[in-house]
């Protein structure tokens, strides 16, 4: 409940900020009252609106659950970077499986197809670099992180504490589809399994970046595409189920280097 409120509090002290900024370069007014700083500003304002939730669940574990940050983390406290570089690599694979079923597959004729031209796209594409992992990575905590360890604590079946959250996490991005929600409904079944049998987040993290650097990419490299209000709740079946398959791969290269890597899965002893 704590962070709830702190973060409905950073929440409207961010939106407080971007009419500030809004008024100040003179930009209009969103129905909703906040400054309309153009589609990249604007797809800025809502990555860093999901990303100022990473520092608060690390205070909260800090306090008041009075234990290391980095136990959120993984079960060695802290982030294993070389273990994150393990499965970002084990990604590319699957996400290029994706990217290449995705333009195979029909699209919406409403949907723009113009290139915005090399120097927007660049820029675009720097400020995404930086928000993205970190909105990503504010998810994981949030849900994987937080959530999974919360419930965890009262079950002993790790899929009992698996499963609230992805349902949870399916529901945080809005009701689109059925298939868009069972497709959302999967990835956190997959990225909660993976934490649970790697011992930490990373794997978690990788996947979401990694699949949000590329719908965000998309996006920005078509006119109008950051403008679009759709997420991953809104697919269509062919796109969800491709989506699906790339998850179960994902997990099943993630879990065969597991195997060869042995990264640690269990707290050590106090």
């Amino acid at each position: 409940m704590l962070l709830a409120v702190t973060y409905f509090v950073a929440i409207l002290v961010l939106f407080g900020v971007s009419h500030g900024l809004g008024t100040a370069l003179g930009a209009p007014v969103l129905p909703d009252g906040g400054a309309d700083l153009g589609p990249l500003g604007n797809t800025a304002m809502d990555l860093v609106s999901i990303a100022i939730a990473l520092p608060l669940v690390l205070l909260a574990t800090l306090w008041p659950a009075r234990r290391p940050v980095g136990t959120v983390t993984s079960v060695t406290g802290r982030l294993r970077t070389g273990w994150l570089g393990w499965c970002l690599l084990a990604g590319l694979l699957p996400l290029l499986l994706l990217t290449v079923t995705g333009f195979l597959l029909p699209g919406d004729s409403g949907e723009s197809d113009t290139w915005v031209g090399l120097r927007s796209f660049l820029v675009a594409l720097a400020v995404l670099a930086v928000l993205v992992p970190l909105q990503a990575a504010a998810e994981e905590y949030v849900f994987r992180g937080w959530l999974l360890q919360a419930a965890g604590a009262f079950v002993r079946s790790p899929w009992l504490a698996v499963i609230p959250q992805a349902v949870l996490f399916a529901a945080a991005h809005g009701w689109g589809t059925r298939w868009g929600f069972l497709g959302l409904l999967v990835n956190g079944l997959v990225a909660g399994l993976l934490t649970i049998r790697t011992g930490g987040l990373e794997a978690a993290i990788a996947l979401h970046v990694l699949n949000n650097l590329l719908a965000f990419g998309v996006s920005a490299a078509l006119v109008g595409g950051l403008s679009s209000d759709e997420t991953a709740a809104d697919a269509p079946w062919p796109l969800a189920l491709a989506a699906i398959a790339t998850d179960l791969l994902y997990a099943a290269i993630v879990l065969w280097l597991a195997r060869r890597h042995q990264p640690q899965r269990l707290s050590a002893p106090s």
